[in-house]
């Protein structure tokens, strides 16, 4: 449809000019007048469409309650709610616990008969709204509209308008999580979460159980998350960036075409198998060589998480550093050459300090890969938050007990499920301060180097 509008807006550029002769008397090419009739035509209507789309849910359930017995709307809002709810689930088929009630089934059937007349109601306001809309473009044609200047400036707009759901995306995502975690803290006092020593969230159903009211200390968790990340991080960038040095370096066009593939499939193998390789496969080689030399090795360990999740971040340091590498100009090299330097030396004292930002951005990504990281971590290194440094042992991450406390059918008021927005604001504001801390230092490198 858009293609047809665009169509016709262009010939009536060309019947308005008066054949190809008359082109030159246009102020915009046609292609522009096409755009600008195709804009008018479905731009209202997809605005219109999108606006129905969000607030007819809120419309035909506000209906569908005003026609429910009086006695049900006077209920408080919880149980309506789930009334609501059991109405949805008839009018989706789902499978309700007992014989629906007469009242359900009712308004059941009023939900269905109010969406058909929305989505009939909808079709029939952008059908009308995308014929004026071309109606009133062809009738704006003339050969003095500056059909170029309008779209440029109605693309501009459309491009700002993504970039403001970006921002207000981003900043709607801050503020949830935000909410949550201070209804958490008005729980949990602030000083016991950051500094408490044990973590057991789950509430306990006997008083005489140890933290009957749960135990929300998240230093365990803190330190788990940090000591995998370290490991995979000590695993990833020396290896990372030692290989795009040689690939971009030294290696040969035939060797770096055949390996780099290669090296990036890594990339895109599933956390879900390096999950099964961590624990099928190298928990026992770690642990069989533990015992060699004396060590007790646990079968579920942060030394072989954080190894396997280095492995698997090989491919965002190398590949990143390996692109920075390249772009560095080859007049540096040139230049460091001819005065004398080897090749080692070119790329020590040149190459990798004019690549130090691109480099730094890597391994960024790369450290924030690993934090992020879940399945390795369920898989290879267990679930319990014991409070220890030694990488033998069983430890967790917050991004694996974020998933643990908001499995299942959760109450949103209750300690424990309120714990995982609070570490969720912790890891936010980690991963701010590390950009933050990168951002300086890049600038501090490209300052010195310009």
């Amino acid at each position: 449809m858009s293609a047809v509008a665009y169509m016709l807006g262009r010939n009536r550029a060309f019947a308005v000019a008066g054949g190809p002769a008359g082109l030159r008397h246009l102020h915009s090419r046609p292609g522009y007048y096409g755009a600008l009739t195709a804009l008018w035509c479905f731009g209202p209507a997809i605005i219109v469409f999108a606006l129905w789309q969000a607030s007819e849910g809120g419309v035909i359930t506000g209906l569908v309650v005003s026609h429910l017995p009086p006695e049900v709307q006077a209920l408080p809002p919880d149980r309506l709610g789930l009334v609501v709810n059991d109405v949805k689930n008839l009018v989706g088929g789902n499978i309700l616990s007992g014989d629906p009630s007469p009242e359900l089934r009712k308004a059941a059937d009023e939900f269905i008969r109010l969406r058909v007349y929305s989505r009939v109601l909808l079709l029939g306001v952008c059908a009308m709204l995308a014929a004026g809309g071309l109606l009133l473009s062809r009738k704006g044609i003339t050969p003095q509209l500056r059909a170029r200047n309008k779209v440029e400036r109605l693309v501009k707009w459309l491009l700002i308008a993504c970039s403001m759901l970006a921002i207000f995306t981003t900043v709607g995502i801050i503020l949830s999580v935000l909410f949550e975690a201070i209804r958490f803290f008005k729980i949990i006092p602030v000083q016991d979460f950051l500094f408490g020593l044990e973590w057991s969230p789950q509430m306990a159903i006997r008083e005489d159980q140890v933290g009957g009211s749960g135990a929300f200390g998240a230093v365990p968790v803190f330190v788990g998350t940090a000591l995998i990340s370290i490991i995979a991080m000590v695993v990833a960038v020396p290896i990372g960036l030692m290989a795009a040095i040689y690939m971009s370096e030294y290696a040969s066009r035939k060797f770096r075409a055949t390996a780099k593939p290669l090296m990036e499939i890594l990339a895109g193998i599933p956390t879900v198998v390096y999950g099964f390789f961590a624990a099928l496969t190298v928990a026992p080689i770690v642990r069989d060589w533990g015992s060699a030399v004396g060590l007790s090795v646990s079968s579920e360990s942060g030394l072989v998480a954080g190894l396997v999740m280095g492995i698997m971040i090989i491919p965002f340091v190398s590949s990143l550093s390996d692109d920075v590498i390249n772009a560095v100009p080859q007049s540096l090299r040139d230049g460091a050459l001819a005065l004398g330097s080897t090749s080692s030396e070119t790329v020590r004292k040149v190459v990798l300090p004019a690549a130090l930002p691109g480099i730094v951005g890597s391994v960024l990504l790369a450290m924030s890969r690993a934090i992020g990281e879940t399945m390795i971590v369920v898989m290879a290194a267990g679930l319990s938050a014991n409070l220890t440094l030694n990488p033998f042992e069983t430890v967790t991450t917050v991004t694996v007990q974020i998933v643990t406390l908001l499995i299942g059918d959760q109450e949103f008021d209750s300690p424990k499920t309120l714990a995982a927005f609070a570490l969720g604001l912790v890891l936010f504001l980690v991963t701010l301060c590390l950009n933050i801390f990168a951002l300086h230092v890049v600038r501090k490198y490209r300052e010195q180097y310009e």
